[in-house]
C-alpha cells in the first residue's frame, strides 16, 4: 500500500490560541509503507489546551519513531503490543496531565485520536469527540464514536441526531486525556481500502459542513494530487469559517494507493 498526506490547521475566527495539534508520520519498513496520523484537541474552555494536545502528539510521535520503527525492523509487530503501547501511552499522559493541573491549580485535557495503517490494516485509538472517516467507493464512514453527552443519549434513545446537533451540551466530552480521573480510550480495527482517504480531524472542522461537501472537495476523486487534495483541506477550513464555525479547525488526511 502506498499513502500520500496533507494537513491544514487554522486558529479560527474568534480564539486567541490554536489548542489543536497534529502529526503525521509515512516511512518505509519491511513490512511495506506504513502510514501514521494524530490528532488532539486542546480542552477549548480549560487552561493550556494548547499543552495537553501538544504532550500527547509528543509521546505518540516519539512512541512511533523509536518503539514502533524497533518493532517493525525486527517483525515484532502484534495487535497486542500494540493495545498495551498504546493503552500505555494514553494512561501516563492522563496522569502526567493531571499532576501538572493540580501542581498548577487548573485543568487542561485533550482529545485523541490515532490512526496507525499497516499493510492492509488500521487501527485507532480515540477519546473524546475529534474524528476519523473513511471515504471511499462505498461511501462515507465514521470510524470512530463521540464520547460526548448528546452521543450517549442519542445512542440510548433519548435524543434524536437533529435534536443533538443544536443541544447547548453538543460540546461535553464523557472523557478525555489530562482532565478525567479514569479514561477507557476506544480501539478500533479494520481494513484499508485501496484508493479511500482517511481524514482525522478536530470538531470544530466538521460541525458546520456535510459529510457530501466533505467528499466533494478531499474525498477519492477530488484528491488525485497532493497539490489537490491540500486546496481540499484549506477550501473546506476557509468554508467552516466563513460558516462562523468558533473552534480551532484542524484536518489531517492519509489517501491509500
Amino acid at each position: 500500500m502506498e499513502f500520500t498526506a496533507t494537513y491544514n490547521t487554522d486558529i479560527g475566527i474568534r480564539k486567541s490560541t490554536n489548542q489543536d495539534s497534529l502529526a503525521i508520520r509515512i516511512i518505509d519498513s519491511p513490512a511495506g509503507k506504513v502510514a501514521f496520523g494524530i490528532v488532539c484537541d486542546g480542552m477549548g474552555g480549560l487552561a493550556k489546551g494548547e499543552l495537553a494536545s501538544k504532550e500527547v502528539i509528543e509521546a505518540f510521535c516519539q512512541w512511533f519513531d523509536e518503539d514502533f520503527c524497533e518493532m517493525v525492523l525486527h517483525d515484532a509487530f502484534t495487535v497486542a503490543k500494540l493495545r498495551t503501547d498504546w493503552g500505555e501511552i494514553i494512561q501516563e499522559q492522563n496522569r502526567r496531565l493531571g499532576r501538572y493541573g493540580a501542581m498548577n491549580n487548573l485543568m487542561l485535557g485533550t482529545t485523541v485520536s490515532a490512526m496507525l495503517m499497516v499493510k492492509d490494516e488500521f487501527y485507532i485509538v480515540h477519546v473524546g469527540d475529534s474524528r476519523i472517516y473513511e471515504m471511499s467507493a462505498d461511501g462515507v464512514r465514521q470510524l470512530t464514536n463521540d464520547q460526548t453527552f448528546v452521543a450517549r443519549e442519542v445512542s440510548m434513545g433519548r435524543m434524536t441526531p437533529e435534536q443533538a446537533k443544536t443541544d447547548p451540551r453538543r460540546s461535553v466530552l464523557l472523557q478525555c486525556v489530562g482532565a478525567s480521573k479514569v479514561v477507557e480510550p476506544d480501539f478500533v480495527k479494520g481494513h484499508l481500502k485501496k484508493g479511500a482517504v482517511y481524514a482525522l480531524c478536530s470538531d470544530g472542522f466538521r460541525h458546520q459542513i456535510s459529510d457530501e461537501e466533505m467528499v466533494d472537495k478531499i474525498g477519492p476523486e477530488a484528491c488525485a494530487s497532493a497539490e489537490e487534495m491540500k486546496y481540499g483541506c484549506v477550501y473546506l477550513t476557509e468554508l467552516v469559517k466563513n460558516r462562523k464555525e468558533t473552534d480551532n479547525i484542524t484536518v489531517a488526511i492519509i489517501k491509500t494507493m
